[in-house]
């Protein structure tokens, strides 16, 4: 079974009581839920897919539904099973687009659905339908905006290689890192909104393909608005379509061009949150730290970093003629290490609490192991191939140097220092 335990993303409610979604579908004459299902090429899987969720919605959802079948420009016989799908039940029903994108697809049902919740899931269901429940009622009683399902939350059950979790859990690091993002999957295939608020969220949103999920929920975050989340039991679908490298490169597009919309002022975030205060959706503006906040930590880690090598430097000197080079480095590298995690922790990222000091000072040693992994091991990797000129030698220390810095950022600002974990 499905663990129900969910948690809210944001702050505080700071709005007025929201009229009940069901309430608003009896009084208007439409469906409180709409399911959409993006299909591109799914003749294998969508009429069993589509069936089940018939079922368990007929048998199991007390309120009433409505199952959009969204077909993303199929080439095989999916358009002619969803018309079909289509013609048996009176709740389903088939729209066809001519171009391809998941979130293309999501953004043109969810704009012109008429039903006051909107969600959406994958067609392989590889998300236990016991967890929709859960996640649609808060959006019903109007406790909160958006519903995700997660993968990555105590109380998930997930089944699925382990390059897929490793990717994933890297991703949503990235998110936290990058964009300060403070839920936990960005993608999983299992997500709702209430209409109301979609309304003005869609419009902002630019990515047609994978990353429209995440593209969402970081603008909803940001205004203020309330995301539930609800831990799900998920199989992976070893028959999925999805190409890694490609969304891996379109998710980093994707993440670049929020942190430069952000940074500019090209994403409007003042006017979209007086647009959900005049909506009713928020009480009061309610702003968070962006990518200034970004820029402005990025540097003051340079900073750190900078006057963490001179001590470096200058302890090596200092302790060489009485310990040898070996033990000089190895304490003063440690010595650094501790003292840079400190001051990146107090300087930097602004963590001023004692409680959980030395937990972070273990993990800061983590992330600087990692670091030193990186580039003894990019120059042993390089030995092991050829006898290397120096200028080589030089210049593969310098990239890894550089990664290894990168790496050591995001795990500072993603883990060791995230605001989720020091708040607490």
């Amino acid at each position: 079974m499905t663990t129900i335990a969910s948690r809210a993303t944001s702050g505080p409610d700071t709005r007025h009581a929201r009229p009940n979604a069901a309430t608003i579908a009896r009084e208007q004459g439409v469906p409180v839920l709409d399911v959409v299902v993006p299909v591109y090429n799914e003749q294998a899987a969508l009429a069993d897919s589509i069936q089940r969720l018939h079922e368990h919605l007929s048998t199991q959802f007390p309120y009433s539904f409505r199952i959009t079948i969204a077909d993303n420009a199929s080439i095989d016989d999916t358009p002619s099973i969803a018309a079909a799908l289509a013609a048996e039940f009176a709740e389903v029903r088939s729209i066809r687009l001519e171009q391809k994108g998941r979130g293309r697809a999501l953004h043109a049902v969810w704009s012109t659905s008429d039903a006051p919740v909107v969600a959406y899931m994958d067609v392989d269901l590889s998300t236990d339908l016991a967890a929709l429940a859960p996640l649609i009622a808060p959006l019903i009683s109007g406790h909160s905006d958006l519903a995700i399902g997660t993968r990555l939350g105590r109380g998930s059950r997930v089944v699925r290689g382990a390059k897929r979790e490793l990717i994933s859990r890297c991703y949503n690091l990235l998110l936290r890192s990058t964009l300060s993002a403070r839920f936990s999957d960005a993608q999983c295939g299992f997500k709702a909104m209430r209409a109301d608020v979609a309304e003005h969220l869609l419009p902002l949103v630019v990515d047609t393909g994978w990353f429209f999920d995440t593209e969402l929920l970081v603008l909803a975050e940001r205004s203020g608005l309330r995301i539930h989340e609800v831990p799900v039991d998920w199989i992976d679908d070893p028959d999925s379509r999805v190409d890694i490298v490609a969304t891996a490169k379109a998710d980093l597009v994707g993440i670049a061009r929020l942190v430069r919309g952000f940074a500019s002022g090209a994403i409007p975030m003042k006017v979209l949150t007086a647009q959900l205060v005049a909506a009713g959706a928020l009480d009061r503006p309610t702003t968070r730290h962006g990518s200034p906040t970004l820029l402005r930590q990025a540097v003051r880690f340079g900073a750190v970093g900078v006057v963490s090598t001179a001590a470096y430097l200058l302890l090596f000197l200092l302790l060489h003629g009485a310990i040898g080079a070996q033990a000089a480095n190895l304490v003063a590298l440690l010595i650094t290490a501790i003292a840079n995690t400190a001051a990146n922790g107090r300087f930097t990222f602004g963590v001023r609490e004692r409680a959980g000091a030395v937990k972070r000072q273990f993990e800061g040693l983590a992330v600087f192991g990692i670091g030193l992994a990186l580039t003894s091991g990019s120059l042993a990797l390089l030995h092991s191939v050829s006898a290397a000129p120096r200028w080589v030698e030089l210049g593969v220390l310098v990239l890894a140097n550089l990664a290894a810095t990168v790496v050591r950022f995001v795990l500072l600002r993603g883990w060791v220092f995230h605001p989720r974990r020091t708040s607490k």
